[in-house]
């Protein structure tokens, strides 16, 4: 009978076990109303104010602009594997819109970010061209460090390159520890590297750079195992 019972305590357990990672993988996958996220307060607001809009069928978040980095992370919502996908709109303006996600967060300044300078989207600046697509790992692989380290590793022009006051549709691709990004539908790959750290799973958010504001729409996320 003791037998039995741990045997069934262990079945139990395992059950339990399976139903938690079951549900873990659910809350991650799916399609975000960023709109109705801001308004019931279930963003996670850092460095920024973050407003709703509804414009042209596009329904989503604008970030008001800041000296500072922001993010906003969905709260309830952790990402390991999967693909992202979203619209954001930037602006063209020199050094005054960077616009991305942020994922595998561990807190406001521990994060991996895939993010875009619109403004170098269709320069004809050849340096500055393939300074559209920036990959960082927060804090210790900021984009100084990698540029000065690796330049031209971990950034890339935009294929194909979309008009820098445009929205823009974003698919980012994450099999620990290969990232590839891909951007208006296109096959080409913008950017695809490896991964600078060992983190395989945490808060996933939208993300903003020093002076910049942006807009952000329709994210779905899928997870993969």
């Amino acid at each position: 009978m003791k037998t039995i019972n741990i045997n069934r305590f262990y079945l139990i357990a395992i059950f339990a076990l399976i139903l938690s990672m079951s549900l873990t993988a659910q809350e991650s996958s799916g399609k975000y109303d960023l709109y109705s996220m801001s308004e019931k307060n279930l963003l996670e607001v850092y460095n920024r104010t973050v407003s709703t809009f509804s414009e042209n069928g596009k329904i989503g978040v604008m970030f008001s602009k800041s000296v500072n980095d922001g993010v906003a992370w969905l709260k309830h919502v952790i990402f390991s594997n999967g693909i992202i996908e979203l619209d954001i709109r930037g602006k063209e303006e020199f050094q005054q819109s960077f616009v991305g996600i942020a994922f595998h967060g561990m807190d406001n300044n521990t994060f991996d970010a895939v993010y875009f300078r619109p403004f170098n989207f269709q320069t004809d600046d050849p340096v500055r061209k393939i300074h559209a697509v920036q990959y960082v790992s927060m804090p210790d692989y900021s984009w100084e460090v990698l540029r000065e380290k690796s330049n031209g590793k971990y950034e890339k022009a935009v294929v194909p390159a979309p008009k820098g006051n445009e929205w823009f549709h974003v698919k980012i691709v994450v099999k620990s520890p290969q990232v590839t990004v891909y951007v208006n539908g296109s096959r080409e790959a913008s950017l695809s590297i490896e991964a600078l750290n060992n983190r395989a799973s945490g808060k996933i958010g939208l993300w903003v750079g020093n002076n910049s504001d942006g807009d952000f729409a329709n994210i779905q996320i899928t997870s993969l195992e």
